[in-house]
């Protein structure tokens, strides 16, 4: 968590202030009385104040709150805040409250009281031991979101995904009114926020369904200026709202209607969200049943309905642990749609019989890289220190198989007597598709997620396999994750995990390119570039001039301490090295290339940095984004 924060501090924009609170028994304000601009001075205190920080006795949870948003309010009262600018808490918490005001309804209505409308509370759990309803409800009364996360998931790499989706806001008090006349059962329209990352959907009933056309006003502000939009928006044919060909309802037997079942769907968590807020007995029973009632009508599971489900032939077990439900962003309680991933097909226990080919071509360890070279019998390495946070171009095909493998690296501290500063591995691998659809694949070494549209979440602790259309992904538990991209590319992801890790050990991912068919030969990225091409190695001689050699004189160089690689038009200066590979299971012998393979790779190292977890660079050199 404090690697995340490490990284949510590094993204604060120029114009933004910040604090930070600790609280356990006691409340510790970073800085008393005021909020900080953000400037590299400060940022770099407070990457020091939070990594000093260790979490001691009990949990103070009113007492923290109360003392946030008296920081708060006292700040726009006292400085010459512009009223479009955006102000939030965002409060995490790993426990119950122990310390001062426990009474969940006390410490929502001082917490209401506290914040008086003026700025948004955004709450996140850790863990099996907090309160979840309590965490929901301050941010469903005070305009926020809430996310929990459990004990085993990667809170840095999600806490950091949460600051994303609301570190950038881009409009505030945004209101879509439609003419009365024209609509009817409108689900939420007035939207304290919208950031960048989020969305924002509105579903209703048209009245008059001859007209071919809606008014719509929208009414917003931003930082610079207040928002006025009035137009008539064409109102699709019927043909076009059909839900004939999206996945998981080929068969023709689910509803037609989509846009009804958004509708429904939106509806049921304003229904449950309201009933999370009311006090009152009677009104939350009546919004129980109207919530039931709904979600039997369009199949969806809530909270008060039960879902039966049928063993589907032989074919497989239906994997109800991995099955994630729709999001609901972290408001109210879940409501999950039968109309998902569609499981007997899709995911099976165990593996495969047939086992992937391990090729040496690899990023794995320190990172270390592997290249191999079959036609010229001999393999390349190098390694690439980068810093932590860093995410390293792996494989760049976006725009002809519409390939991207990018890897992010976790730092760690240098083993003793060692020359590095410190180590680093990959934490995760992202792989992105595009063709014939997009999806992506985001891997740590606890769990995969898939988006293909829909979202699915798997434990690298349990074997599955799971297919889509264009996609494979085999999970042999906790040892390794085989990618299949239409048949053509395959990418197998070691997991390495450490029981009683060292200091300078984390755990970790190895990449591994299986099998590269499907790539073009304009694949580039730090292992892509040498997919279609092939290095020479020389021989130098006394008067400098350079012979190539052949494949059967490579064994007479191996004693040469420093031999000399050709790799288009350039001359890299290696030594011969051997490395182990896969988990130390395969001994290869590589022709090494030094400092951080300049002259090696297109190019220097900064060139294979992307600007996040999903960028898409098109080509090299330049960035897109997915």
């Amino acid at each position: 968590t404090k690697e995340a924060l490490f990284t949510i501090l590094q993204d604060l924009r120029p114009e933004d202030h910040f604090n930070i609170i600790g609280f356990s028994n006691r409340i510790k304000v970073w800085q008393q009385d005021r909020l900080v601009p953000v400037t590299p001075n400060n940022i770099r205190d407070a990457k020091k104040y939070i990594h000093n920080m260790s979490p001691t006795g009990g949990t103070n949870i009113n007492g923290a709150l109360q003392t946030g948003a008296k920081l708060l309010n006292d700040y726009i009262a006292q400085n010459d805040i512009d009223a479009r600018s955006v102000s939030l808490i965002i409060f995490l918490t790993d426990g119950r409250p122990t310390v001062g005001e426990t009474q969940s309804s006390k410490i929502l209505s001082n917490t209401k009281e506290a914040i008086r409308d003026k700025f948004c509370l955004f709450t996140i759990g850790i863990g099996n031991d907090v309160d979840h309803k309590l965490l929901e409800r301050m941010a469903l009364e005070n305009c926020g979101m809430t996310r929990l996360f459990q004990e085993d998931e990667d809170a840095a790499s999600h806490l950091k995904g949460f600051y994303d989706e609301i570190g950038t806001p881009l409009l505030s008090d945004i209101r879509v009114d439609y003419p009365e006349d024209d609509v009817e059962q409108v689900t939420q329209n007035f939207f304290p926020n919208y950031f960048n990352g989020s969305e924002i959907i509105i579903a209703g009933k048209l009245i008059n369904r001859t007209s071919d056309k809606l008014h719509v006003e929208v009414t917003a502000s931003n930082s610079k200026k207040y928002i006025l939009l009035k137009t008539d928006v064409a109102i699709d044919l019927p043909s076009r709202n059909d839900i004939r060909g999206v996945p998981g309802l080929e068969d023709g037997k689910g509803d037609n209607n989509y846009i009804e079942r958004a509708w429904s769907y939106l509806t049921i968590k304003e229904l449950l969200n309201s009933r999370l807020k009311s006090d009152d007995i009677q009104e939350k029973d009546k919004l129980m049943e109207k919530a039931k009632s709904m979600a039997l009508a369009y199949n969806f599971v809530t909270p008060f309905t039960v879902l039966k489900m049928k063993e589907a032939g032989l074919q497989s077990e239906p994997p109800q642990e991995e099955f994630i439900s729709p999001s609901t962003d972290g408001i109210g309680e879940k409501v999950q749609s039968l109309q998902g991933h569609k499981a007997p097909p899709g995911v099976r226990r165990g593996q495969d019989k047939q086992r992937i080919k391990i090729s040496k071509t690899s990023a794995d360890g320190d990172p270390h890289f592997v290249i191999d070279f079959p036609s010229s019998k001999f393999s390349v390495c190098f390694n690439i220190d980068g810093e932590p946070g860093d995410i390293l171009r792996l494989v760049s095909d976006h725009k002809e198989s519409g390939v991207t493998v990018n890897g992010q690296l976790i730092g760690a501290p240098a083993p003793p007597n060692g020359h590095k500063k410190h180590r680093t591995y990959f934490s995760t691998i992202t792989i992105l598709s595009n063709k014939p659809e997009r999806s992506y694949l985001e891997i740590t070494p606890k769990r995969v997620i898939l988006d293909d549209g829909e979202r699915l979440v798997l434990s690298c602790g349990r074997s599955a396999v799971v297919r889509s259309r264009s996609l494979e992904v085999s999970i042999s538990a906790f040892s390794n994750i085989t990618v299949t991209i239409r048949d053509s590319i395959s990418f197998v992801i070691l997991i390495h995990h450490y029981k009683k890790p060292a200091p300078y050990q984390r755990n970790h991912l190895g990449f591994y390119i299986s099998n590269s068919k499907g790539l073009s030969s304009d694949s580039h990225g730090l292992l892509g570039q040498f997919l279609s091409h092939e290095v020479k190695l020389l021989q130098e001689s006394l008067n400098t001039s350079h012979q190539e050699v052949g494949q059967n004189q490579t064994e007479a160089l191996k004693a040469n301490p420093t031999n000399t690689l050709k790799v288009k038009g350039r001359l890299v200066p290696v030594v011969w090295k051997q490395r182990r590979i896969y988990n130390g299971q395969q001994e290869v012998e590589c022709w090494f290339a030094k400092n951080n393979a300049d002259k090696l790779i297109d190019g220097s190292y900064q060139d294979y940095l992307a600007s996040h977890p999903f960028d898409t660079g098109t080509s090299f050199g330049t960035i897109n984004s997915f």
